[in-house]
């Protein structure tokens, strides 16, 4: 199992997996649900690599960084790093976000996935403790979090606020 960078010579892959996501499941957003291969490639794939080293974004944006989890040769999962904390990142998505092809649900590849991630994020993220956030309907998603070290911080209504020490 590996993770690897968003890079161009797995676009048909990455693309397969992205516009097959829904725009929003779990609390994971995907405002690329749908798009052509053409539109990935030429639009979207530069996009998202952009975003790494953002130029010409609004004062509000991130950078982040995408990787996609592997085992052998099929793509299981999208993992996102975002660089530092806003304040409404801090009090919301936090630092990872991810989502594991639906029918590899179940089989650990979330928990190590989140490990592999968790090693990147700790030489990027400024912050002492990795912040994520799940929806409180996600016992699931919790679990990996909570077997990957992390404590809940806060709750509100939908949600509960994750940390992981760095």
């Amino acid at each position: 199992m590996e993770l690897r960078k968003i890079n161009t010579r797995d676009a048909y892959a990455q693309w397969e997996f992205t516009s097959a996501q829904p725009e929003d499941e779990n609390g994971f957003t995907n405002k690329y649900s749908g798009v052509s291969y053409g539109e990935y490639v030429e639009k979207v794939l530069p996009e998202m690599i952009g975003h790494e080293h953002p130029v010409g974004m609004p004062d509000w944006f991130v950078p982040q960084s995408y990787y996609y989890l592997w085992d052998g040769g099929r793509l299981i999962g999208e993992f996102r790093i975002r660089h530092y904390l806003t304040e409404a990142l801090r009090n919301g998505s936090g630092h990872i976000g991810y989502c594991i092809r639906k029918e590899m649900r179940g089989k650990g590849y979330g928990t190590a996935g989140l490990k592999l991630t968790l090693d990147i994020a700790r030489k990027i993220v400024p912050e002492n403790e990795i912040y994520l956030s799940v929806n409180k309907n996600n016992a699931a998603s919790k679990k990996v979090m909570l077997k990957n070290g992390a404590y809940t911080a806060a709750e509100d209504d939908g949600h509960y606020y994750m940390r992981i020490p760095k």
